[in-house]
């Protein structure tokens, strides 16, 4: 490969998510996504927790509204949605560890896993990169997981490195795909 061609694929992937299913197992899978954003940590981090219903994606929400969303960044605080139609609300995960600028974890049973007896962890970490900032989300379950873990993973890591892209294209302030 030429060395022009070289700089071009590796600034293709450093430009889009980079999706991986880090492991499965019989009761639990790990998937590992990551882009980079252009804005300081700071910043990204902002746009990550007070703006996660512009560029979180509604297909993957209970209401079909990603505006229902919200995200308090404080231990404790949850990661939930409003479902103005039903009257009810979601609780998608909660905080468990906050550091504006570098790092949010929730304790999140996404999706289909809130009917699991499953633990989710789905952890940012953010780190400044150049002139931006790179975001990489860890998202790890384990438990009584009822579909095999193997066919599963590529899904969910599908969907999450999804959210991540929209989100790099949010913050770049393109339309989100």
């Amino acid at each position: 490969m030429t060395r022009p061609a070289a700089a071009l694929l590796c600034l293709a992937l450093s430009a889009s998510a980079l999706p991986a299913v880090v492991e499965t197992a019989p009761n639990s899978l790990a998937v590992e996504s990551s882009v980079t954003v252009p804005a300081g940590p700071d910043a990204a981090f902002s746009a990550l927790t007070a703006n996660v219903g512009e560029w979180w994606d509604s297909a993957h929400t209970w209401s079909g509204e990603a505006r229902n969303l919200s995200l308090e960044p404080r231990a404790g605080g949850c990661f939930c949605e409003q479902l103005p139609a039903a009257g009810g609300s979601v609780q998608h995960g909660q905080v468990i560890f906050v550091q504006p600028g570098k790092l949010l974890r929730l304790d999140a049973a996404l999706g289909p896993f809130q009917e699991m007896a499953v633990k989710g962890v789905l952890t940012f970490r953010l780190v400044a990169e150049g002139n931006g900032t790179r975001v990489t989300l860890n998202y790890r379950v384990f438990g009584a997981i009822t579909m095999d873990p193997a066919k599963l993973a590529p899904m969910v890591d599908a969907m999450l490195a999804g959210q991540l892209q929209r989100f790099q294209a949010f913050v770049a302030g393109k339309p989100a795909k």
